[in-house]
């Protein structure tokens, strides 16, 4: 039998993310011996082994990379279902926007407005941090995002493009490369003392590389202004910088593009009039603040 319970996808996604028994259970709030045997139990039934188990702690094998991947997703759309249902006889509830903290601030000050000025329905805009938005729109817990290509998971949305804009290097002040004009990606990919800030893959895991493993924004601008890394974003994410950083174009990064995006195939009026609104926006860009 391959029915899959939401219960013990749950066990499973909370082992496979902490990668240790104890924590997990802890974070289920059960105790330790019902959870193994429950994630014992699911290997049976699904005749592969999930984890690989040994002294020196718990690895996911490729089976249980690809249950972490597809739980997570199943888990989502549950949630998602349940959020959707609630509010659907809610007719004056608010569209809920999702956005990267600092990210395209005034495209985003503009949306707002236009929505407004065409009296779509309100907006509650929630921030969060990078790469989060998706799991936002895939669990119901947002209707809409602002998102960027090719950076963000865009897979399964619809998408609206607002506008496309180069990058720029985000450095520490004092940096010798901050007084220059302009620079390329060789020029930042390899800064002695200045390594490039490393963000968490979409399975939780960091790229392998020397920068520092950061998770917030405001880890990163800690670490920016104290010469421990840098950073290449989009030029209007600039909006979040301090005085003891300093934005430089880099001629040759790929361009992003910000774009509306919303579940495939999910439509209201409320949802029409924020996506028409947005519309008007196209290939408007923000201007992005004064070095």
């Amino acid at each position: 039998m391959d029915d899959l319970e939401t219960r013990e996808l749950r066990y499973f996604v909370a082992v496979a993310e902490e990668l240790h028994f104890g924590r997990a259970a802890h974070r289920l709030g059960i105790a330790q011996p019902p959870l193994s045997r429950a994630i014992r139990q699911l290997e049976r039934r699904l005749g592969v082994q999930l984890l690989d188990r040994d002294r020196r702690g718990v690895a996911l094998t490729g089976a249980g990379g690809v249950l972490l991947r597809e739980a997570r997703a199943a888990l989502d759309a549950v949630a998602a279902a349940a959020h959707r249902t609630r509010r659907a006889e809610d007719l004056r509830r608010p569209l809920v926007l999702v956005t990267k903290a600092g990210a395209s601030h005034e495209l985003l000050r503009r949306l707002l407005a236009a929505a407004a000025d065409t009296g779509a329905a309100p907006v509650e805009v929630v921030l969060c941090e990078v790469g989060e938005q998706a799991r936002f729109l895939r669990s119901g817990r947002a209707d809409v995002a602002l998102m960027h290509r090719p950076v963000d998971d865009l897979a399964g949305f619809d998408t609206e493009d607002l506008c496309t804009e180069g990058q720029v290097a985000l450095l520490p002040s004092g940096h010798p490369l901050a007084a220059r004009p302009r620079l390329t990606l060789a020029d930042v990919s390899d800064v002695p003392g200045l390594p490039i800030a490393r963000w968490p893959r979409l399975d939780g895991t960091y790229p392998e590389g020397p920068g520092p493993e950061v998770r917030t924004q405001s880890q990163l601008a800690h670490l920016v202004a104290l010469g421990k890394t840098l950073l290449v974003i989009p030029a209007s994410s600039r909006a979040w910088q301090w005085p003891d950083h300093v934005a430089v174009p880099v001629i040759d990064a790929p361009a992003i593009t910000t774009v509306l995006a919303r579940p495939a195939g999910h439509h209201s009026p409320a949802l029409t009039a924020l996506t028409r609104a947005a519309a008007g926006l196209r290939d408007a860009p923000p201007a992005a603040p004064a070095p």
